[in-house]
């Protein structure tokens, strides 16, 4: 049963309006594949750094379980189970495998997904009767003859895409998911990540479109240049300041509501964003010491 949007502002702290709402979450990396290639993301498997695509290893849909059962124990603030990678959670089956294991022992729970949006039309049926309530989708620019600066490769049903066709394709892909899902009563936060020289000029269009297409909320983040692996952007991109951000919120503002307290939450994080992460409790050192399992 869908949750109304109401109670989803007051419950999850991803969607919260205003200032944080101090609910936690759980992020679960079940999800290690990805269907594109995106010129700032670096996906790695490591303790140390703060951002997302990273978790300390992959786990299966029945250790996710366990990880729930540890943290609503000693987490009471814990509202929302999240899969957000370290991949894309449609590439493989073991995000919704997840959250349908979850939904049968912690129905109360939100269960919120995140994706770059190119299966979300696909597997919508899959999607909606897993038990899932929001839905992140994460849409870079509008514009096919733009979009290949950031994201220049496609691969969907076996067959690889570049340039503009992979472009057109995925932006077409991550409309259609996000009109079929959002009819069906699930809500929709889209993410697009600010990139100066590219995408900049195109937030107003972003907002507009995905409006239009049924999301609820919109959050804009600031590329890091700093980050090494955006050495494959123009290296005379510039770091995006306060300003720039603020000022492309409230262009966004007048389409659709902006989100504006993000996080930079790893891929296996879990706490209130910007508090405590008990990742390392509840994982013991995120399953450091047991057998790694590993799904491609």
């Amino acid at each position: 049963m869908a949750i109304p949007i109401k109670e989803i502002t007051v419950r999850h702290p991803c969607f919260s309006s205003g200032i944080p709402n101090n609910k936690g979450r759980i992020h679960l990396p079940v999800s290690p594949g990805c269907n594109i290639e995106c010129q700032f993301c670096d996906r790695q498997i490591n303790t140390t750094e703060q951002r997302p695509g990273v978790t300390a290893q992959i786990i299966t849909p029945q250790q996710a379980v366990e990880i729930v059962r540890k943290s609503v124990a000693i987490i009471p603030e814990i509202e929302v189970i999240g899969i957000a990678g370290p991949g894309d959670t449609l590439v493989t089956p073991y995000a919704l495998e997840t959250f349908r294991l979850i939904d049968k022992e912690f129905p109360d729970l939100i269960k919120c997904m995140s994706t770059n949006g190119l299966l979300l039309a696909d597997r919508a049926d899959e999607v909606i009767g897993a038990g899932i309530s929001t839905i992140t989708v994460t849409v870079n620019d509008v514009y096919p003859k733009t979009l290949p600066n950031i994201c220049g490769r496609v691969r969907y049903q076996d067959n690889i895409y570049e340039g503009e066709e992979a472009a057109a394709l995925l932006i077409s892909k991550q409309i259609a998911g996000i009109r079929r899902v959002s009819q069906a009563g699930i809500i929709v936060k889209v993410n697009t990540v600010f990139v100066p020289k590219i995408n900049s000029n195109h937030i107003e269009e972003i907002a507009k479109t995905v409006k239009r297409a049924g999301a609820s909320l919109y959050n804009i983040i600031p590329l890091i240049p700093v980050f090494p692996q955006q050495k494959k952007l123009q290296s005379d991109i510039p770091a995006v300041s306060c300003t720039e951000i603020d000022n492309a919120r409230s262009r966004a503002e007048k389409y659709i509501q902006v989100f504006r307290h993000c996080h930079h939450c790893r891929a296996d994080a879990i706490g209130v964003p910007g508090g405590k992460d008990y990742g390392e409790q509840i994982y013991q050192k995120r399953i450091a010491n047991e057998n790694t399992f590993s799904h491609g």
